[in-house]
């Protein structure tokens, strides 16, 4: 498949749209000093991981109700810090590219609603379909996040492309069947310096 075969696109949040990665970075780091963690180790799962299997690794002996409270902690960093927070170079322009061409596009993030909804408006960014990890059982690597965004377009996620910036992420739009673009230098059917690059592609459909 093709970015001509595309009926739909679907896109990551954190580090694909939106550039949260400073907000991640200080509210990760806070919480895991709080909890006597390394900074650095917890760094490097947290992003694009969902908050509770990232709780849940580091936190291995804490009791449901403890890693509630961690959990919960912080979303409360997440929520209160969106300084910084910005559209990434060329989501803006490839939203407007992709609106005037009519192909259909969602966000799937594993960020909860909450905190998905903050960071997608404070960078002027509004999905008309929005799927966090609130709605589904099993988050990424899982594909379930995915699908769903697809059946919600009405398009089969074989017919999608999932444009991600994390491995896990990248794994979840694979394990759905879609065509994947890869951010970051992550392995994908598509190789992205950045989304203008995307854009260029889909501009060339017109």
């Amino acid at each position: 498949m093709e970015i001509r075969d595309i009926r739909a696109v679907l896109f990551d949040m954190d580090g694909t749209l939106v550039d949260s990665d400073a907000v991640v970075d200080r509210s990760w780091s806070r919480w895991a000093t709080e909890y006597g963690l390394v900074p650095a180790e917890v760094l490097a799962v947290a992003h694009g991981n969902p908050a509770v299997a990232t709780v849940a690794q580091f936190l291995p002996d804490a009791s449901p109700a403890e890693r509630a409270t961690a959990g919960a902690r912080v979303l409360d960093l997440e929520v209160s810090d969106v300084e910084g927070v910005v559209a990434k170079p060329g989501a803006v322009q490839l939203i407007a590219t992709l609106d005037r061409i009519g192909l259909p596009w969602a966000v799937y993030t594993s960020a909860p609603a909450q905190l998905a909804k903050v960071r997608l408006s404070a960078s002027g960014i509004a999905p008309s379909v929005l799927v966090t990890v609130d709605d589904v059982s099993r988050g990424k690597p899982d594909p379930e996040g995915y699908l769903r965004a697809a059946e919600l377009l009405g398009v089969p996620a074989t017919e999608c492309l999932v444009v991600e910036d994390t491995v896990v992420g990248l794994t979840a739009g694979q394990a759905a069947g879609a065509l994947t673009a890869g951010l970051k230098g992550i392995a994908a059917d598509i190789e992205l310096p950045d989304l203008l690059k995307l854009d260029a592609l889909f501009q060339g459909l017109e």
